[in-house]
């Protein structure tokens, strides 16, 4: 076996060699277009920050909190990627080129989310990272997982279906969504301190839902759950990862998933999930192969780390850079600036109702809108969710 080794990398020394140069390369070409890029408070128009996308020019796109569109300079970092990997896919795959970019990814991820690299898995989307939670916590009889009406199916399903597994309880409450316009810090923690029970081991909710755009308090709802007894926090990040500033360990959570392909604006199929380091030797991973060991006392060993779309792996690295150039701060203005102007649009039409909070503590650029559909507003159908972009075409946000 080891004659075997010595000879396979005595043949392909050169072509690892020029696969690690040309690799380097590519990198530091993205990341100087990157630099290059003009942040957000320098575009003055929305159309010229569309130039920096390959959106349609006769389009506005409305993707109702579903999935976005890349920036060019990440989409061509992708297809550079891909030409490298077809070039030579042995090498590509196990020559060993791509390790240390994987982790540069890693580490982007982390610093993004105020997280450590080692609590930080590279997953395909929210949905994994949440079934990696259900089948990987040690529930059963006894236990009770809860989470609102509001969650998204890709964060709850599979608490059901482990359940039927497992024998723990699933409590799914109704959210009041009919008061979200009024909603305070106050009410929302009021609203889980009604559900959550002595036998609530598991809460799970959304940093931002996908039907009104609620902004949960995520820190105080974590210390009223703790409080309560609850031993694991969950956070479906899907719609918040982007949008608004966050910092894992001010959070206090245990677990939180998200989908890059929405605010982050990478290409599709990538997901993170951060796994805070005091409970990862209590979560089981959901697959298993040769590297446990190795990336044991890391969220590494909750990756599938055998064969994987590496080139866009690499390119959500530069997503995340790519979002960190135009400036956080200024997105948030900017997001907010346009949903002001929605509130407006909307409030000052017969037509229309506001069904998403009015404060911008607990609200963002993502809101429903009820039409009137007789002319009254007692007649209502609802046309949302919808993000501020609907009223301003400008793709700092997918």
């Amino acid at each position: 076996m080891r004659g075997r080794r010595s000879f396979l990398r005595g043949i392909t020394g050169a072509g690892a060699a020029a696969v690690f140069g040309d690799l380097t390369t590519a990198r530091e070409a993205v990341a100087a277009q990157i630099a290059a890029t003009p942040p957000l408070a320098a575009h003055r128009s929305p159309r010229t920050l569309a130039n920096e996308y390959l959106l349609d020019p006769d389009i506005v796109y409305l993707n109702h909190a579903s999935i976005g569109t890349i920036p060019r300079v990440v989409h061509e970092a992708h297809t550079r990627y891909l030409a490298l990997c077809e070039a030579n896919p042995w090498l590509y795959m196990w020559g060993g080129a791509w390790d240390e970019p994987r982790e540069a990814v890693r580490d982007a991820a982390a610093r993004y989310l105020g997280a450590t690299p080692a609590e930080i898995a590279l997953t395909h989307n929210t949905t994994e990272g949440f079934n990696t939670i259900a089948q990987g916590l040690p529930l059963g009889p006894g236990d009770e997982v809860v989470f609102s009406s509001l969650n998204h199916p890709g964060a709850s399903v599979c608490w059901h279906h482990r359940a039927q597994e497992r024998g723990f309880a699933v409590r799914q409450f109704t959210f009041p969504i009919a008061d979200a316009p009024s909603l305070t810090t106050h009410d929302v923690l009021n609203v889980y301190d009604e559900h959550i029970t002595p036998r609530t081991r598991v809460l799970v909710f959304p940093h931002i839902d996908n039907m009104i755009g609620l902004r949960y308090p995520v820190r105080e709802l974590t210390d009223l759950a703790r409080s309560k007894g609850v031993e694991f926090i969950a956070v479906d990040g899907a719609q918040a990862v982007g949008m608004i500033p966050i910092d894992m360990h001010a959070l206090g959570v245990d677990f939180y998933a998200g989908s890059p392909h929405k605010w982050i604006q990478a290409p599709k199929g990538l997901g993170v999930l951060y796994v805070r380091r005091a409970v990862e030797d209590t979560l089981r991973p959901m697959w298993v192969t040769w590297g446990q060991e190795r990336w044991a006392g890391s969220a590494r060993v909750f990756e599938d780390y055998g064969t994987r779309n590496l080139a866009a792996a690499l390119a959500l690295g530069d997503a995340f850079d790519f979002q960190t150039r135009l400036g956080q701060e200024t997105k948030v203005q900017r997001y907010q600036t346009l949903w002001q102007h929605a509130r407006s649009v909307v409030e000052a039409s017969p037509r229309l109702i506001w069904r998403s909070p009015r404060s911008w503590e607990r609200a963002t650029s993502l809101f429903a809108v009820r039409c009137a559909t007789s002319g009254s507003r007692r007649s209502t159908a609802l046309c949302g969710p919808i993000r501020a972009s609907s009223f301003a075409p400008l793709p700092t946000r997918n």
